[in-house]
């Protein structure tokens, strides 16, 4: 058998690399040129249900938000809860901050202030530590259960308003033995404050961001879309100023528009692993992607893109002035 020779395999070894990598390639630069067009004066990635250990997508998705930030850097990350699937952390040292969060989003350009809420999940857990992290980690950024914080850029300012929303929900409020920690909080004190702050809103753009729907199509309980509804939307449409409210909790993406409702209501998907979804009324759009989203604004635009796995823009959320 005539032998082949090595400059010759060395030869058919690249040309094989070489069509593996060049389609890569390929979509990287026009995902790069498409992510360029979407660059805003705020840019503000939104991420929610990530914490799978690595596992499904969530790598592969870290290292897409990663390569993003090389075309469009954020200005911070908001993780909408679930970050720890999936009873939380037991404290400040569980391994799980490091196999979740830390050593997963470990791009440059993703060691920025990432602005935190507990989901469901941290709620199994010990939620103070969720709160105490912040101590720990330069990155974390959670002062309380819900607080709010401007992002203010080339003048530019965006309102995010940050909401706790499990122990609003009767299911895990009446759970004391898997959700210890919902019934213990003083759920009007919440409403309370967040009607304080909507009251005193003078930014561009107001983002209100929970981890629970307002508006989804799942198979979870409905109950707790009613919860919220009951006790969110007078205040929301009290001061009439919110532009977007946001969430994570059912792994797709979802863009509701009520009846009679200026708000545009969020479902972004799970980082890690999605579910399936169909449209219902007030859907405009629905995806059962894996992926994170990206918050954008000018003085004249405010825009959620929902950005898929693969890097891919599938589906804009747009309000102008």
């Amino acid at each position: 058998m005539k032998k082949i020779s090595f400059k010759l395999r060395l030869k058919a070894f690249l040309a094989a690399a070489l069509l593996l990598i060049l389609p890569n390639t390929y979509m990287c630069c026009q995902n790069s040129k498409d992510w360029s067009e979407i660059q805003g004066d705020v840019t503000i990635y939104f991420a929610s249900d990530l914490g799978r250990n690595g596992y499904f997508d969530q790598k592969t998705i870290a290292n897409l938000m990663g390569k993003m930030t090389e075309t469009i850097e954020p200005e911070c990350i908001v993780a909408a809860g679930d970050v720890h699937h999936f009873n939380g952390v037991a404290s400040v040292n569980d391994p799980l901050w490091m196999t979740n969060f830390e050593s997963i989003y470990s791009h440059p350009g993703l060691m920025t202030d990432w602005f935190s809420i507990m989901g469901n999940h941290e709620y199994r857990g010990n939620t103070n530590a969720v709160l105490e992290y912040s101590n720990i980690s330069r990155r974390w950024m959670m002062p309380e259960r819900y607080y709010t914080k401007t992002i203010t850029n080339d003048g530019v300012s965006v309102r995010l308003v940050f909401i706790d929303t499990t122990p609003l929900i009767n299911k895990y409020r009446h759970n004391s033995a898997e959700y210890p920690d919902a019934g213990l909080q003083d759920k009007e004190k919440q409403l309370a404050w967040l009607d304080s702050t909507l009251s005193t809103v003078k930014e561009d753009w107001v983002v209100v961001v929970g981890h629970h729907p307002i508006y989804a199509q799942t198979k979870k309980d409905n109950s707790e879309r009613q919860d919220l509804q009951k006790c969110l939307l007078p205040i929301f449409h009290k001061h009439n100023n919110i532009d977007i409210y946001a969430c994570g909790h059912i792994h797709n993406f979802q863009h509701i528009k009520a009846t009679d409702d200026k708000i545009d209501y969020i479902v972004n998907t799970s980082a890690a692993q999605s579910r399936k979804v169909s449209p219902i009324k007030g859907t405009v759009f629905c995806s059962s992607e894996t992926g994170f989203s990206v918050i954008t604004a000018t003085k004249t635009t405010l825009k959620m893109h929902m950005i898929d796995q693969k890097g891919n823009i599938v589906h804009s959320v747009v309000r102008t002035k």
